[in-house]
Formats: structure tokens, C-alpha cells, sequence
């Protein structure tokens, strides 16, 4: 038997610290699905044109030491957008939602367009000010030279274009069954953020 918990937020929201938690919890497996768009869009540094980035992928890219840059965040934005691309990567997504005995996705699209009958839908949110300074931590750890107000507006960008995009832009889907609202998980530590049963 299948089931899929689906969770989606925007970026440095908190959602992949509850995914990870919530498949610990239950024993499923997890894929970070902006993963597959930000190794997407890092193929696209070596020359591929996003379509053929997205169809040549392989799970070794989803290895990648330069994922979590900066650079391949705004990348993963950007091939995000293409129609195409994100077809090319529907099949990867679907495949593992469905997987026997459950799993757990987090991304942008994962309750409304990869999985809409996912058991569980959660949708995980913070501010912008809380957010840029979950990501500047992040991107200082390994070594990047950037402000955090140099963060917050990479954040804002990406956020209006996840949003305006036309192919599954970045929306809570509610008013289905399993759909949760989490809003916004400013005040919370870690420990709450995801505190499981």
C-alpha cells in the first residue's frame, strides 16, 4: 500500500526540516524535489539546454556538492518556469510518491499538481526577514560570501516568479480532504516546527 505525504512552502520556509522529520517518524522515504530542479538547472552550467538537463538527469546528480548554492537556487528558479522541464519531471515525482509503503515529498507543487490525492497535504510558510535569515545562515556555513539582505531579495525574486509562473505556480491547495494550512512558522524552534503525533 502506497501513501504520500506531499509538503510545500516556499524556499528556507522550514518544510524540508518537517519532511525529514515527518519520514524519520514513519519510516518513509524522502525526496527534496527542488533538488531535481536545482540539479536541472546546474546542468545547465555545463552547456544542456534546461529540457535536456531535466531528461538526462540521474540520481547521481541529485549528489551534487554545488546544489545548495546560491547560484543553483536562482537556476532551479528559473528552469522551474519551463513547461517542458517540469514535465520531464512529473514521471521521476509520481513515481516515488507512489512507492509501496509510503513517502514523503516536499517542493513547491508536490499537493497540487505531482500528488493533488496525496493522504496528507501540509503547506509550510514563514517570512521573508525569517526565511533570508534561515538561508544567509545556511549559505555562510558553506562558505559563500553573501549578505543577508543580498538573500532576501534573491528570496523575494524567486518567490514572484514561483508565483506568477503559468505551470504549477507556488499555492497552497485547500478545501480537499488531508489538506493542511501550517502558515507561518516564524515563532517556532525547531523542536516545535516539527513535533510529530
Amino acid at each position: 500500500m502506497s501513501f504520500c505525504v506531499a509538503i510545500d512552502g516556499p524556499a528556507a520556509a522550514g518544510k524540508g526540516t518537517v519532511s525529514k522529520a515527518v519520514a524519520r517518524h514513519f519510516g518513509f522515504p524522502h525526496l527534496d524535489t527542488g533538488l531535481l530542479y536545482r540539479a536541472t538547472g546546474a546542468k545547465t552550467f555545463e552547456g544542456l539546454s534546461p529540457l535536456e538537463a531535466a531528461q538526462s538527469l540521474t540520481t547521481a546528480d541529485l549528489e551534487r556538492d554545488d546544489l545548495r548554492s546560491g547560484d543553483a537556487g536562482q537556476a532551479a528558479s528559473r528552469v522551474a518556469a519551463i513547461p517542458d522541464v517540469r514535465s520531464a519531471l512529473v514521471d521521476f515525482q509520481q513515481a516515488f510518491a507512489r512507492r509501496i509503503g509510503g513517502a514523503v515529498l516536499d517542493g513547491r507543487d508536490i499537493g497540487t499538481v505531482i500528488c493533488p490525492d496525496a493522504e496528507v497535504k501540509l503547506y509550510i510558510t514563514a517570512s521573508d526577514e525569517v526565511r533570508a535569515r534561515r538561508r544567509h545562515a545556511e549559505l555562510v556555513a558553506k562558505g559563500e560570501n553573501v549578505t543577508e539582505a543580498e538573500v532576501l531579495a534573491d528570496l523575494r525574486e524567486r518567490d514572484e516568479r514561483d508565483s506568477a509562473r503559468s505551470a504549477a505556480p507556488l499555492k497552497p491547495r485547500r478545501g480537499c480532504h488531508g489538506d493542511r494550512y501550517l502558515g507561518n512558522v516564524d515563532r517556532r524552534s525547531r523542536g516545535q516546527g516539527h513535533r510529530i503525533g
